[in-house]
């Protein structure tokens, strides 16, 4: 008998082991998908390339500098994202079943109730107070400029405030435009900053393609959105001027973001980063053909055109370190 009592300890063991391991890795799998990892290229790319545009014109490299602002840069990131789906969960529980597609309602994590909103929040806050230490860390340890703080500060403004009260940004109609700077113009300028003390002129060119194009990730993002994004009132652009307007705004931002790329050839972006540009060009049409189709309805045509313009910022970036590399 005490052979046994044993036996099935052990089993009991393994069994609760088992368990805790499944539990564990159930709640990293949460994590993962809470911090929407492949969404971060979005930011970390054109943080790139604004550090390789210094080192195509000086030279040197200051790595520790680029390591903690890329760092800095993801945690912001991280926190933003995190807002997003503590604020917005009415609207995505309400999407998923209204029209959902790959780029839309979140990560649904929150919805599911895997992971607690007070733990989010905990993380969230957390993540935001170690970018801000960060930023002390470049600013008075490492010299980087005055301006390194409060470049950081308006990151931290335009993100973690993005879908968190009292802001909200993105239902005051102001938050698309808001995320193509902070998505666009600051991680370029803040990459260069961060080397040199200075914004090179051609940074502010180079960074007005990936602004447009990132604002109209956002906006394409809303479309499938749009339902229940009504029923909340979660007044964006697409909600406020409605789909058709919404698309001539598309539009707009996508001729703008190719000639502010043809100009920045002009002001001494290498030439041959033109001949790199050539694919992301012809994708830039297709996506304009496509949201002039107007089948708002095509739930696959959607997803398409979500994926072809996210793919149209991470290629103008990569074009870029590319081409200066190059």
């Amino acid at each position: 008998m005490p052979i046994m009592e044993k036996s099935n300890g052990k089993e009991d063991n393994l069994i609760l082991g088992r368990e805790l391991l499944m539990r564990f890795f159930k709640e990293v799998k949460a994590w993962i998908l809470l911090s929407r990892l492949p969404f971060h290229l979005v930011g970390i790319l054109p943080f790139i390339t604004g550090s390789i545009l210094y080192l195509k014109i000086t030279k040197t490299f200051n790595f520790p500098v680029f390591l903690l602002g890329a760092i800095g840069v993801v945690l912001i990131m991280l926190s933003t994202y995190y807002n997003g789906e503590i604020h917005d969960i009415e609207e995505d529980r309400l999407s998923v079943k209204l029209e959902k597609n790959f780029f839309s309602a979140g990560s649904q994590v929150l919805v599911d109730g895997l992971i607690s909103s007070k733990r989010v929040k905990l993380v969230s806050y957390v993540a935001i107070g170690s970018a801000f230490f960060i930023g002390l860390l470049l600013q008075f340890y490492y010299k980087t400029g005055p301006w390194t703080i409060p470049l950081g500060i308006t990151g931290i403004i335009t993100g973690f405030y993005y879908s968190k009260p009292p802001f909200r940004w993105v239902k005051r109609g102001v938050g698309e435009l808001l995320i193509g700077y902070s998505y666009g113009w600051l991680p370029v300028a803040v990459g260069f900053y961060l080397q040199a003390g200075f914004i090179h002129p051609l940074a502010h060119w180079i960074s007005l393609p990936i602004a447009c194009s990132i604002f109209n990730v956002i906006l394409i993002n809303e479309f499938p959105d749009y339902p229940a994004d009504m029923q909340v009132n979660k007044n964006n652009l697409v909600v406020k001027y409605g789909k058709v307007k919404a698309t001539a705004i598309y539009i707009a931002a996508t001729i703008i973001g190719i000639t502010s790329f043809i100009i920045s050839l002009t002001k001494g972006l290498p030439l041959i980063t033109g001949l790199f540009y050539t694919p992301i060009g012809i994708l830039s049409f297709v996506a304009i053909w496509m949201v002039l189709e107007g089948r708002f309805n095509d739930h696959c045509l959607l997803e398409r055109t979500c994926l072809i313009t996210l793919l149209i910022n991470l290629g103008t970036c990569l074009v870029y370190i590319i081409g200066l590399l190059v």
